[in-house]
């Protein structure tokens, strides 16, 4: 059993849903995003999502744009991002790491090339936000092979035919993206993604998170028990940003997981 769905088993066995901390590696520095990642599950992570920084990351908000400009401008590639989950896989064995980034690094590496070296790393998953399903196939069999689950997103206006082929291409969990515009943006409606999530598990049997606009434990909260799990990027860097960058890079790393913390408290509550 992979560590994802293991991880979700045993959430479904105790009652609970997964709580998906997004954050861009090498962001603010590199040196960070490794303590960053051990706090953040001691807090009460289940999966880590690790943004693979990108020039145009289109579906961005300005937090995360930003945090993807600092991490370039460290000089943080995608072979960077892999040394630093197998710097994180030496201390933890059993938390879901899952990349989440654009198709054009992966595609100057190679698939194979990228999921054998992913697979060698510890890399659980693989969410390509500029990947159609109609390009999909090809890469979702090589990243199958290497034990490294494809994941989508659905948009709120995905169509039912969307849902069903992305679906049919997907593994480890889908992510829906909980309103139309860029991360951090907008306003929860908590009534249409109940809509969208009773429409979409219509056709799979596979987990649903949903990010995009999860600011806190009251967000959180409230869509908690409509999915499998939520996804927290933005605040979580706007919280790590405000953090005092003199502070050594744990104690920096606690201030800032301090979010997931409350999150996780109100999801558990």
């Amino acid at each position: 059993m992979s560590r994802l769905a293991a991880v979700f088993a045993k959430l479904e066995e105790d009652g609970r849903k997964a709580l998906v901390p997004y954050i861009v590696a090498g962001d603010p520095e590199p040196a960070l995003t490794v303590p960053f990642m051990h706090e953040l599950v001691r807090q009460g992570a289940d999966i880590l999502e690790i943004g693979v920084p990108f020039s145009d990351p289109m579906a961005e908000g300005p937090v995360i744009q930003l945090a993807h400009e600092r991490a370039l401008l460290s000089k943080v590639t995608l072979t960077m991002v892999l040394e630093l989950v197998t710097e994180f896989r030496t201390k933890n064995e059993i938390t879901p790491v899952v990349l989440m980034g654009y198709a054009n690094p992966i595609e100057r590496m190679g698939y194979q090339v990228f999921a054998d070296r992913a697979a060698s790393a510890g890399v659980d998953g693989l969410l390509t936000v500029d990947m159609p399903p109609e390009e999909a196939e090809l890469p979702s069999k090589i990243l199958r092979a290497a034990g490294i689950d494809n994941i989508f997103l659905l948009a709120p206006t995905s169509s039912d035919d969307r849902i069903k082929k992305i679906a049919s291409l997907a593994s480890g969990y889908l992510y829906c993206v909980s309103l139309n515009g860029v991360t951090g943006a907008g306003n929860l409606d908590i009534k249409a993604v109940s809509e969208k999530l009773a429409s979409i598990k219509r056709f799979t049997s596979l987990p649903i998170t949903v990010g995009f606009g999860i600011k806190d434990g009251v967000s959180a909260a409230a869509l908690a028990p409509l999915c499998e799990g939520v996804v927290v990027g933005s605040a979580l860097i706007e919280r790590l940003v405000a953090s005092d960058a003199s502070l050594a890079n744990a104690e920096r790393a606690a201030v800032a997981a301090s979010l997931i913390g409350e999150i996780r408290a109100a999801i558990d509550a």
